[in-house]
């Protein structure tokens, strides 16, 4: 009788020694800065500790996404997950079977990680979820998992997309009066029409590309088509300005300055937001921004300034040719 009592005992002890136990979270959180993201998988209680041994399956949603046979060295990806592959191969005999998987392709949902170790196996599950800045101070909440959120604050984005076209209607502004109120050569007025309507497309494209959601090289390339371009506008207000002056004042000078001083710290900006997520120096762009459109305004203002105060004037450099042409007359 006392046979029967033993065994069973045997058994269980048996069963809970073939059975792998494993340790760490069972939520992982990723945000829209994330470039890879890393499903965690550790066992505590390997025994031989020797990859050939060892058979390692990851499933999402109960399908089969990855594995890896230690005695055949041999590895197999679903084809919608590509970029799988275990952290690192060299760590498996210690027990760290974690996934590393691309942003795009670690979707939201449940996975699951299977370890065997000759004759012993175990199972954790992993939940995904999304955690993303949707707006200024707020956060995803479960309910919202599925939203995603975006590269800059959207007070942030807000500010640079209006100084940009601010900028774009003050310049648009200044060349119509200019352009009304003086002759102006048919080659350099096409040139300066070419060059504001290059810029005006690089903002539309550029403001396209900034304000979709996440953290890609498109928001990138975005922010950089806002910015970048903007040079154009520093040899544009010098031509604007000498259609004005046949000899350009010092005030001119300034505002011309005002104009790169303005361009560079935006382009400084775009340096250090381009690289980091979130971006630690959107102020940075924002202040370069404002200032090519305080530069700009100045400018506009300063045209009608002096365009009214010439209005029954000659233009400065003209003096001698008026006076040549009384005496002609």
């Amino acid at each position: 009788m006392w046979l029967l009592p033993a065994w069973v005992l045997l058994s269980a002890v048996g069963a809970g020694s073939a059975q792998l136990i494993f340790s760490g979270t069972d939520v992982v959180q990723r945000t829209d800065c994330n470039k890879t993201v890393i499903l965690p998988c550790y066992v505590t209680n390997l025994k031989e500790n020797n990859t050939n041994v060892m058979f390692v399956t990851w499933k999402k949603q109960g399908n089969i996404i990855f594995s890896f046979d230690g005695r055949k060295q041999e590895f197999f990806r679903d084809p919608e997950f590509r970029s799988a592959d275990l952290v690192s191969q060299a760590d498996l005999p210690k027990g760290i079977a974690s996934l590393m998987l691309s942003s795009a392709e670690a979707a939201v949902g449940n996975y699951s990680c299977e370890v065997t170790e000759s004759n012993r196996e175990g199972e954790t599950r992993i939940e995904l979820r999304n955690h993303s800045v949707v707006s200024c101070g707020e956060e995803n909440t479960p309910a919202s998992k599925e939203i995603r959120g975006s590269w800059f604050l959207l007070m942030e984005r807000a500010i640079i997309i209006t100084l940009l076209f601010l900028v774009i209607t003050l310049c648009a502004a200044q060349l119509s009066a200019i352009v009304l109120k003086y002759e102006t050569v048919p080659q350099k007025k096409t040139g300066i029409i070419v060059a504001v309507a290059a810029f005006v497309v690089a903002a539309v494209v550029g403001t396209v590309l900034f304000v979709q959601d996440g953290y890609t090289a498109q928001n990138q390339a975005g922010l950089g088509l806002i910015v970048v371009p903007a040079v154009i506008l520093v040899p544009l207000q010098y031509v604007m300005f000498g259609i004005v002056f046949d000899s350009l004042p010092q005030a001119a000078f300034a505002l011309i300055g005002l104009h790169v001083l303005g361009y560079v710290i935006a382009v400084v900006g775009f340096a250090l937001c381009v690289s980091a997520c979130p971006p630690l120096h959107g102020s940075v762009v924002i202040a370069g921004l404002a200032i090519m459109a305080i530069a700009n305004l100045l400018s506009l203002a300063y045209v009608f300034i002096m365009g009214s105060r010439m209005k029954d004037h000659p233009r400065p450099g003209n003096h001698y040719l008026l006076y040549m042409s009384i005496r002609v007359i």
